[in-house]
């Protein structure tokens, strides 16, 4: 029982980060338009404070914790890529060209084949 409550202690918290930082880019677009008499610089320095604002009350909440944790998982994952080098990669785009080519053969004779056997021999139109 102890543990529900926790959870949803947590749970209405995390819920008013999520709404404070919707709020909070809200406010700095509203605050972006409403300060259009005072210059650009001012208008566009509010509202990336705003939204520095937003993104640091995102980043508290849970979601954002959980976003942070996978960020930094992915990242270790891409550093145990084995990227191939430039000649393996040379090598590989002949080699799709190359199959490509050959397809694009094939399928031509493949229909001209086709054509040839339909219409000169089984319906007999000379083209």
């Amino acid at each position: 029982m102890a543990t529900s409550q926790v959870e949803t202690v947590s749970a209405g918290a995390d819920k008013a980060k999520l709404a404070a930082a919707v709020f909070l880019v809200a406010a700095a677009i509203a605050a972006f338009y409403a300060l259009s008499r005072q210059g650009e610089w001012v208008q566009w320095l509010v509202l990336l404070m705003g939204l520095v604002a937003a993104a640091i009350v995102f980043f508290l909440s849970e979601h954002g914790k959980q976003l942070i944790a996978f960020s930094k998982d992915s990242w270790k994952e891409v550093k145990k890529v084995v990227w191939p080098t430039r000649k393996e990669s040379m090598q590989m785009t002949l080699y799709v060209f190359a199959f490509a080519v050959v397809m694009a053969l094939f399928l031509w004779l493949t229909d001209k084949t086709l054509e040839w056997l339909l219409y000169d021999l089984v319906l007999g139109w000379r083209g």
